[in-house]
C-alpha cells in the first residue's frame, strides 16, 4: 500500500465539495471511534447474558477497549511520522472495520475481549489523526471551523452511545451495535483514500523506541485497568488493584525519565514544556474529568432512585450535546475575533453553574428538571472544547500536530476514566455516609419519623413493612444527597479551571500556523 500514497507536490487546502466530504467522513470516522467507548455499556448485561458469562465478565469487554486504545494514542506521532497521516489513518480505518465485524460474529466472551482488543489497538490514531487531517486540509483562516466540527463530535458521541446502543439492543440484537461501524467506516476510508492519497505527509525512519514502548504499555495499561476494575473489586482492598497501581506508578514514572532522555522518543513528552500546550491540557483534562464523571454518575442516580430505565436515562442526560451542535460551528467560526480565555472561562462559568444547579436535585424532580441543567451545561461545551483545542495546538508546526494532538487526546480519554472511577466511588461512598446519618436521626423516635409510621401503619400495613418502607426513604435521599455533594464538587472544580487558564499566553494561532 506504500506505493498507494503520494506526496502531492501543490499542497493547497481543498475547497467546495471535497472539504465538505473529507470533514464528512473524519468527522464520521472520529463519532464512530469515540461512540464505541460508550455504545456497549448498556449493553454488557445483554451480550453477558447471550454468551453465558456473569455482567462483571461483561464488562472486560470494555475495559480491554479503553485499555488498547489509551496505549496507542500517545503512540500516534511517532507512528503517523514512521507511516505517514495519512496512510495511518487509512489503516486504523480499514482494520476497525475488520475487527468490528469479528466483534458482531463473536460466540464467546473470550472471542468478544479478544477482537475488542484489538479494535481498541487500531482505533488509537483514528481520533487524533482525524484533528490533523482536518488541520492539514483546511484553509488557514477556516481551521477553527474544523476544530469545532471535530469537537463536536467528540464530544457528543459518548453522550449519544447509551441511548443508540440501548436502542440497538432492544429493538435488534448486540452484533447490530459492530456492525453499524461498517458501512461508516468504509464511507470514511473511500473519501480519505480518494482524496487524501497525494497529499500523504513526509515520513521519517525513526528507530523504534523499545524500551519507550514497553514501559507505556506496561504502565499506562496497568493503569487503565487498574481504573475500569477498582470499584468493583473494592480498590486497595484487592491485592490485583494494589499490585497494578505499584506498577502503573513504577512504570509511568521511568516512562517520563526515559522519554525525555531519549533522542528518538516514542511519546514526545517534549510538547509539556510548551506553556500553552501544558495549560490546554491541564485545563482539558480537569474540564473532562468533571463534566465526564458527571455524566457518568447521573444516569445512575436516575435508574437505581428515580426508576428511569436505561434508554430515558440516557434521553435525560442528551440535552447536554443539543447546544453543542448548533453552537460549536458558531464559536469556532467566531473565536479568533475574541481571546480564548474569556471563551474558556465563561464556558467553565456555565459548566459551574449548571452543576450547582444539579447539586440541588430532589427525588421529587420531573424529566425535565433534569435536563434544564444539562441544556445549559450544553451551552458551555462549545466555549469549553473548542477553544482550549485551539489554545493546546497554539504555535505548533504541521510537524508536531500529531503528536500534540494524540498526547492531548490521551489525557483527555484517561480523565475521562478517571472521572468514571472516581465519581462512582464516590457516588457510593458518599451514599453510605448519609445514609449512616440519616439512619441516626431515625432512630430518636422523633416526632416525623413516628408520624412516618403510623403512616405507612395506618395503610395496613405491619410495623415490618414499614420499617422497610422507611429504610427505603433513607435510601433514596442518601443517594441523592451523595449525588449533590458530587456536583459541588464538580463546580468547584470548574470554578477552579477559570483560574488555570489564565496562565496560558497569547497569541493563539491556528494549528500549524506560528504565532506572532
Amino acid at each position: 500500500m506504500t506505493g498507494f500514497f503520494s506526496r502531492e507536490q501543490s499542497g493547497e487546502p481543498l475547497k467546495g465539495a471535497p472539504l465538505i466530504a473529507l470533514t464528512a467522513g473524519v468527522a464520521m470516522a472520529t463519532f464512530m471511534e469515540v461512540l464505541d467507548i460508550s455504545i456497549v455499556n448498556v449493553s454488557v448485561h445483554t451480550i453477558a447474558g447471550d454468551v453465558g458469562v456473569s455482567a462483571s465478565e461483561g464488562t472486560m469487554a470494555i475495559s480491554a477497549y479503553s485499555l488498547a486504545s489509551a496505549i496507542m494514542q500517545p503512540l500516534t506521532g511517532w507512528i503517523s511520522q514512521r507511516f505517514g497521516e495519512v496512510r495511518t489513518f487509512a489503516v486504523s480505518v480499514a482494520l476497525f472495520v475488520v475487527f468490528s465485524f469479528l466483534c458482531g460474529l463473536s460466540t464467546s466472551m473470550d472471542m468478544l475481549i479478544f477482537f475488542r482488543l484489538l479494535q481498541g489497538l487500531v482505533s488509537g490514531p483514528m481520533v487524533p489523526l482525524s484533528q490533523t487531517l482536518l488541520l492539514n486540509n483546511y484553509p488557514p483562516q477556516r481551521r477553527s471551523i474544523a476544530l469545532a466540527l471535530w469537537v463536536m463530535m467528540v464530544v457528543i458521541a459518548p453522550v449519544f452511545g447509551p441511548i443508540l446502543g440501548g436502542w440497538i439492543t432492544d429493538n435488534f440484537s448486540w452484533p447490530w451495535i459492530f456492525y453499524i461501524n461498517i458501512p461508516v467506516g468504509i464511507f470514511s476510508l473511500l473519501v480519505t483514500l480518494i482524496l487524501l492519497r497525494k497529499r500523504e505527509t513526509k515520513t521519517v525512519h525513526k528507530p523504534i523506541d523499545a524500551v519507550g514502548l514497553v514501559l507505556l504499555t506496561v504502565g499506562v495499561g496497568s493503569l487503565q485497568f487498574m481504573l475500569d476494575n477498582g470499584n468493583d473489586k473494592d480498590w486497595f482492598s484487592s491485592n490485583l488493584i494494589t499490585t497494578l497501581a505499584v506498577v502503573a506508578v513504577v512504570g509511568i514514572t521511568f516512562l517520563i525519565a526515559w522519554e525525555l532522555m531519549h533522542k528518538n522518543p516514542v511519546v514526545d513528552l517534549r510538547l509539556l514544556g510548551r506553556r500553552n500546550f501544558l495549560v490546554g491540557v491541564a485545563c482539558l483534562s480537569l474540564g473532562m474529568f468533571a463534566f465526564f464523571g458527571g455524566t457518568v454518575v447521573l444516569p445512575n442516580w436516575l435508574q437505581s432512585v428515580m426508576g428511569y430505565t436505561a434508554t430515558w436515562a440516557g434521553f435525560a442526560v442528551a440535552p447536554v450535546g443539543l447546544a453543542a451542535i448548533f453552537m460549536s460551528p458558531i464559536i469556532g467560526a467566531n473565536q479568533d475575533k475574541f481571546d480564548l480565555r474569556v471563551l474558556n472561562t465563561l464556558g467553565f462559568a456555565i459548566f459551574a453553574a449548571a452543576s450547582f444547579w444539579m447539586a440541588s436535585s430532589a427525588t421529587n424532580m420531573d424529566y425535565w428538571d433534569v435536563a434544564e441543567p444539562r441544556l445549559l451545561m450544553g451551552a458551555g461545551i462549545a466555549l469549553f472544547f473548542v477553544p482550549v483545542n485551539q489554545i493546546i495546538l497554539s504555535g505548533l508546526p504541521p510537524e508536531q500536530l500529531a503528536s500534540a494532538s494524540g498526547l492531548s487526546n490521551f489525557f483527555r480519554t484517561l480523565a475521562a476514566s478517571v472521572a468514571t472511577a472516581v465519581s462512582t466511588t464516590l457516588y457510593d461512598h458518599r451514599t453510605i455516609y448519609h445514609h449512616a446519618v440519616l439512619t441516626e436521626s431515625t432512630q430518636s423516635g422523633g416526632a416525623a419519623t413516628e408520624a412516618f409510621l403510623q403512616g405507612v401503619q395506618q395503610q395496613g400495613l405491619p410495623p415490618q413493612s414499614a420499617d422497610a418502607a422507611l429504610n427505603q426513604v433513607i435510601n433514596t435521599q442518601a443517594a441523592t444527597l451523595a449525588l449533590n455533594d458530587i456536583f459541588w464538587l464538580f463546580g468547584i472544580i470548574f470554578l477552579a479551571i477559570t483560574v488555570v487558564i489564565w496562565f496560558a499566553k497569547p497569541p493563539f494561532a491556528e494549528g500549524g500556523k506560528p504565532g506572532h
